[in-house]
């Protein structure tokens, strides 16, 4: 007789299994080590009796006639044995079982069955559950704010540009991890704006610009669909050039429903390093059919006309195809691996 494990996941509601699952519960005696495995009180409604066995010495609600993994091999052999595996997998005592089969001359079969399966995206809970426990339990996560987050904001997007540039792809899924962090640690102090007991510096914000987690998943999700309706809609267009055109026109409609300025430059955030800056401001200006003549005269009133031949040169780069910001970064690496080789020329040996 085989032997079958019942896997299900924390991140599925309890009482969602497969056909398969049912079936075998349904099948045979089933077992556990999990006295509050969240699955007991939806089996018992089904009319499915299961049993806890011991762990360990101070299990609680032990089976009378099962107690160890040396018994549910053995016993596997001679009846269909279900064994309901804790949400963590129960890895150890199921090693245990695993040995406990192969020392035996006749060993049974182990079958698993999935009960139940992560989606796509399911592990982003456990992050958001950790985040929530960090911001109860930990002083320092406890004292943070969106203003003190913001250096390691933009410290880890750097760090996520890093790694591109260097073409560490491997290093990228961790970059990216801790740039997911800082998202969720902002909506989950954001979270805290929502409820009743506030700081006195929460009281200080204005009423209702609190938020969680879904409303950030809620707003980037409809944003998508509205702006992809050649996706989601029955829009036609003829390449990714008239998409992009649709997009900037729904953007143009949406700042207009919020009563934003209709000033092709709304929305560009000033705050962001000044070559990029320049060159989305250009780049705006340019879908616009702001004339270059906009640019002359740029440095007059200022101390030094530097920035205005900056700016010059940023457009220059434009209206040639070229990256400023790319450009920049790349003379910068290579001056650094000039530096770095200089160093080590001069280094004694």
């Amino acid at each position: 007789m085989p032997l079958i494990v019942v896997t299900t996941s924390p991140r599925v509601p309890p009482g969602l299994l497969t056909p398969a699952a049912w079936k075998a519960l349904s099948d045979g005696r089933v077992l556990t080590g999990r006295a509050d495995h969240p699955y007991l009180p939806y089996l018992a409604e089904a009319g499915i009796k299961v049993e806890v066995i011991a762990l360990a010495a101070d299990s609680a609600a032990v089976s009378a006639t099962i107690s160890a993994p040396a018994d549910v091999a053995r016993r596997s052999r001679t009846e269909k044995l279900v064994w309901l595996a804790a949400q963590d997998g129960d890895e150890a005592f199921m090693r245990a079982v695993g040995h406990a089969a192969l020392a035996l001359d006749d060993p049974p079969v182990i079958e698993v069955v999935p009960g139940s399966y992560d989606l796509p995206g399911a592990r982003l809970l456990d992050l958001v559950q950790v985040m929530d426990r960090l911001r109860r339990e930990c002083p320092w996560d406890r004292g943070q704010t969106h203003e003190s987050l913001v250096p390691y904001l933009v410290e880890e997007a750097y760090e996520v540009l890093d790694t591109i540039d260097r073409g560490d792809y491997g290093a990228l899924q961790e970059e990216l991890g801790d740039l997911l962090l800082q998202i969720v640690f902002h909506a989950r102090i954001a979270q805290e704006r929502t409820g009743a007991e506030r700081s006195a510096q929460e009281r200080s914000v204005q009423d209702g610009d609190g938020f969680d987690i879904d409303d950030v998943a809620t707003g980037i999700v409809d944003k998508l669909i509205r702006r992809h309706p050649h996706v989601f809609a029955d829009v036609r267009v003829s390449g990714a050039a008239e998409v992009s055109d649709n997009w900037e026109a729904i953007k143009a409609a949406e700042r207009a429903a919020r009563g934003e300025t209709k000033s092709a430059l709304s929305g560009v955030p000033m705050a962001q390093p000044a070559l990029s800056l320049a060159a989305q401001l250009l780049r705006r200006a340019g879908r616009a059919g702001a004339p270059d003549a906009v640019t002359d005269g740029l440095g007059d009133g200022l101390p030094t006309d530097t920035g205005a031949r900056l700016f010059q040169l940023v457009r220059q780069a434009q209206v040639a195809g070229i990256d400023p910001e790319a450009e920049l970064r790349a003379a910068a690496r290579e001056y650094r691996r000039r530096v770095e080789e200089w160093e080590r020329e001069r280094s004694p040996q």
